[in-house]
């Protein structure tokens, strides 16, 4: 019971995260990140909702909701494919999801009776920097080549 009451209250904390008046200054600043890629943009805004919320379909599922729209409309606007766009986020919402404060993680490590200074280095190299590293390699290589 304890992973599913983790991941259902890092989820409810995402929806009202994203429901507050300053979650719109947020999208704002995210998205204006990456200029005339809209690759890096959305990447940005997937992995700080991930982030914020503790969840990678937390994050997900908050980014496709309140910026949808947008996101079709900026794959248009820049020649992007919608198809590239869909593994951008489904990559980078699974980078910066693993924080500490992170239900998978809180529940691996207590499961496995270690606590955050003894093990979280490892998974933070793991499910943050591998992840990371991949997301950059993916927008790189649909920047170049498109849809893949």
């Amino acid at each position: 019971m304890l992973p599913i009451f983790n991941t259902a209250s890092l989820v409810g904390f995402g929806a009202v995260i994203a429901a507050l008046p300053a979650f719109d200054a947020i999208r704002e600043g995210v998205l204006s990140i990456g200029g005339d890629n809209p690759l890096i943009s959305w990447a940005a805004a997937v992995n700080v909702l991930s982030a914020m919320t503790g969840s990678a379909s937390g994050g997900m599922s908050i980014a496709l909701d309140a910026l949808g729209p947008t996101d079709v409309q900026m794959a248009s606007d820049y020649g992007v494919s919608l198809e590239a766009m869909h593994r951008v986020t489904a990559v980078a919402s699974g980078a910066l999801d693993a924080l500490p404060h992170n239900g998978a993680v809180i529940t691996i490590l207590s499961i496995c009776k270690f606590g955050h200074r003894e093990a979280y280095c490892d998974d933070f190299v793991v499910a943050v920097v591998a992840p990371m590293i991949a997301l950059v390699v993916l927008i790189l290589k649909a920047t170049l080549f498109g849809a893949f």
